[in-house]
């Protein structure tokens, strides 16, 4: 490949200049640009394309209805067409030649092309969606009279000597930029080379040369360096027929990944939203490949996705984070022997507990037995995140050996360090590291930066349990209540000492003080039951047969009757107060009720899992007896899922030898003896 395409990288940028005097912000300057390069793509391609058309059918010796039927032929074809270029033979340069009739020139240049390139350009925004939105740019520039100057700038860049190859090399290094400059959040990352290369590896080392059709897609394919760049990888290092497939709803995006597939052999761009309509609803893909929003919202259209009737959403992910919605539908697009590669931050690994959506997901992919591996890319890998990032390996057809097992790949330190940053990317997987994972992953054995697992090692019981509090003899008082729930007194008093209740049904109340019944619960009685609590100070209960009250020291509760005392063991004095409205012949009225209660707690305990449901409850037995020493019950269980890579990689930090230290130590002190001695003089 030609050296020259990339020179053009900094003439682009240098077309920024004009933008800058203009006082026109640097976050839009893409916006201002992503039209006239695709102006450049375009014309260069259909010169290049008309060029051959004349040399196979020699328009100078064909008849003049000959050309106009080569005319009509090169209008229907997919490439495009324009009729300032094939039939009166002149470029955008030419008409950057004269600003007298530049306006006029530029027009029609624009209307010469064919439809469809006049709506991905956006020449007629009243009659389409504006996508690149060229018309509107026009007036913009033309306001701040910098039109002519900045079409001129860009009519300097001849794209015209390179292929589609080259054009795409350059196309990926400016939409790169522009990603860094131009992107609202973290979670739009435009995918680097080096990670490019790296997933194109990993599918090439499992595809073989056939005659059989390669579908390949990308469900956030953006301006399609993803989706192209592993074509083509795979092409250079597999004979294989491939087909590519890519959608996006980011419109200036989608109207340059439409633009290039129309020069590739075959390539399908659809404009949309991938959750909500899946333009290829039909298909199903050999490979797919994505690296969709992270940390993105999918509120906007939530109703939508609880709406939807695919079948390909097992399970909602939380509204603020929509990866897992695009990994879920990646999968139900995968062919039976399918495979893909895509591309996440941490938050898929391990967000939500036990029974969210989230460890659902991430359940139900290894129980289905999808997922191959998982690889650890090393932070400042991306152009706007120092994040970690990691690759999730997806395979419906894997081997005998590797079924129902996951791989672990760390490679956090497989990388070079850029000599020179681009934004937050300091590093990349060279090609010795990309080379070096793919054969870890092949060869699927342990090393000191891999390791497999039975899937089920992620796995984990989060096991609910109810324990019951005992007091200093280890009794409680569900042991006096039984089968009962709880012991309901009818107290004559309820005192702590300093406030105190004879009235458990309150009909009357002070009508100067308080507005109504209501009033007095809410101002008076339900604020005095807060401060007659058994825990803060003494609370003593009578009733006509006995006294109850918890004694703190022992922590349980006692009962006093014909003068003796007995212990009923741990348990609560639970008061509650309610409002009744008036009903039947039951008036308007405040019921306090008072009741005694075991002492309970909920809690969980997590358990490491294993696959046979007998040794899977022997395990959690084995727990509980082992660490749980309180009366309890068996409450629901719930399987989770989490990927952890530092438990998995976690090294350490090595103690320095004891000897070293005393005599650094030592070394120190001599050094500060020898300080004080030079203050002293």
């Amino acid at each position: 490949m030609s050296n020259d395409v990339l020179q053009y990288e900094s003439t682009i940028w240098n077309t920024a200049d004009l933008l800058r005097g203009s006082g026109i912000k640097e976050s839009e300057w893409p916006s201002y640009m992503m039209p006239f390069f695709a102006l450049a793509m375009i014309e260069s391609r259909l010169i290049r394309k008309w060029d051959e058309l004349k040399e196979t059918y020699g328009v100078e010796f064909l008849s003049d209805q000959e050309q106009d039927d080569l005319y009509e032929l090169a209008e229907g074809d997919r490439h495009g067409y324009n009729a300032y270029i094939f039939k009166w033979n002149k470029t955008f340069k030419d008409i950057c030649q004269n600003d007298k009739s530049f306006e006029i020139d530029f027009d029609t240049y624009l209307n010469g092309f064919d439809g469809e390139t006049k709506d991905l350009l956006g020449v007629n925004p009243g009659e389409s969606q504006k996508f690149l939105d060229i018309k509107g740019v026009i007036a913009k520039l033309k306001t701040k009279k910098v039109l002519f100057n900045y079409a001129k700038e860009w009519s300097n860049i001849d794209l015209k000597p390179f292929n589609n190859s080259e054009v795409t090399t350059l196309e990926e290094h400016i939409k790169r930029k522009w990603a860094d400059i131009s992107a609202e959040t973290a979670g739009e990352q435009f995918t680097p080379d080096d990670v490019i290369a790296l997933i194109a590896e990993i599918i090439a080392s499992k595809i073989e040369d056939a005659e059989r059709l390669l579908k390949i897609y990308d469900c956030t394919c953006g301006g399609g360096n993803l989706l192209f760049g592993v074509e083509e990888r795979i092409n250079k290092k597999v004979k294989r027929y491939t087909q590519t497939f890519g959608q996006d709803w980011n419109d200036a995006l989608y109207a340059l990944a439409r633009i290039e597939s129309r020069f590739r052999p075959d390539s399908h761009i659809a404009h949309g939203n991938t959750l909500t309509e899946d333009e290829f609803y039909d298909h199903e893909f050999d490979v797919v490949v994505a690296n969709p929003p992270y940390g993105v919202s999918w509120k906007g259209y939530q109703k939508d996705i609880l709406n939807d009737k695919t079948g390909r959403f097992k399970y909602l992910p939380s509204v603020s984070d929509g990866q897992l919605l695009f990994m879920q539908h990646l999968i139900s697009k995968m062919a039976l022997t399918g495979m893909g590669v895509v591309v996440h931050n941490g938050s898929t690994l391990f967000s939500g507990d036990a029974g969210s959506a989230e460890s659902n997901i991430r359940k139900w992919m290894l129980d289905s037995d999808i997922v191959e591996a998982i690889i650890q890319l090393p932070t400042d890998e991306f152009f706007n995140t120092g994040i970690y990032t990691y690759l999730w390996v997806l395979n419906k057809d894997k081997k005998g050996h590797q079924r129902d097992k996951v791989m672990l790949i760390n490679a956090s330190q497989k990388f070079k360090p850029l000599k020179k940053s681009r934004g937050s990317k300091r590093k990349a997987v060279d090609e010795a590291s990309r080379l070096e994972i793919v054969a870890t992953l092949t060869c699927w054995q342990d090393n000191e930066y891999a390791r497999v697992f039975d899937k089920e090692f992620f796995y984990f019981n989060k096991q609910a349990i109810q324990l019951t509090h005992v007091d200093g003899d280890g009794n409680s008082l569900a042991t006096v209540l039984g089968d009962k729930k709880s012991l309901k007194l009818k107290p004559l008093k309820l005192s702590n000492g300093e406030h105190f209740l004879t009235e458990f049904v309150i009909t009357s109340f002070d009508k100067e003080r308080y507005a109504s019944l209501a009033a007095y619960y809410s101002d008076e009685v339900k604020p005095l039951l807060d401060v007659l609590n058994y825990k803060e100070q003494p609370l003593r209960v009578e009733t006509k047969q006995a006294s109850y009250w918890y004694d703190p020291e022992q922590e349980t509760l006692l009962k006093e009757a014909k003068g003796e005392q007995t212990a009923l063991g741990c348990g609560c004095i639970v008061c509650k107060a309610s409002f009744k409205n008036k009903s039947g012949n039951q008036p308007e009225r405040i019921e306090i009720t008072v009741e005694l209660t075991a002492n309970t707690e909920k809690d969980y305990e997590i358990i490491p899992y294993q696959r046979n449901p007998a040794a899977n409850q022997q395990a959690i037995a084995d727990f509980m007896a082992k660490y749980i020493s309180r009366p309890f019950v068996y409450l629901d269980n719930v399987v989770g899922v989490e990927i952890n890579f530092n438990k998995v990689f976690y090294e350490p930090e090595k103690l320095r030898d004891v000897t070293k230290i005393l005599a650094d130590i030592e070394r120190i002190d001599v050094e500060l003896k020898a300080l004080e001695e030079g203050l002293s003089l």
